[in-house]
């Protein structure tokens, strides 16, 4: 999403931040085979370490993706109702309202990539469509 915005010269208008919904991860560096894959689009993830999405975040940010219906459970438990509409999973922005393809349990990362670059640009459509960008 990072790069996409950067295209489009918009960096100045958003505040993209990753924040998991569990506890497994906290504190790791991402997943090799995602690092790898990033790596050959030339996105760094240097430094990047699993962080946990907290109460606050849903006053914070505008929208909270998630990636499938598990998500959006475990978000429901950490910010309560979703009062104000922020809440959506990635492909809800697509033709094709879906879970992202888990590369945990598929080892399709490809999909998992394809899924993530769809969503992510239908994301975008939606926002500066609806805010006037």
């Amino acid at each position: 999403m990072k790069e996409l915005v950067e295209k489009k010269n918009l960096k100045d208008k958003f505040v993209i931040a990753s924040a998991a919904t569990s506890n497994e991860e906290i504190g790791n560096p991402v997943y090799p085979p995602v690092r790898r894959l990033l790596s050959k689009r030339g996105i760094s993830t240097e430094g990047k370490r699993a962080v946990r999405v907290t109460k606050g975040d849903y006053g914070y940010y505008d929208y909270l993706i998630c990636m499938d219906k598990n998500n959006l459970r475990n978000l429901s438990f950490i910010i309560g109702n979703d009062t104000q509409n922020k809440v959506y999973r990635l492909l809800d922005f697509t033709s094709v309202p879906d879970d992202v393809a888990d590369p945990w349990y598929t080892g399709d990362f490809e999909a998992t990539e394809r899924d993530v670059n769809n969503g992510c640009e239908a994301l975008l459509d939606y926002i500066i469509k609806n805010n006037n960008i």
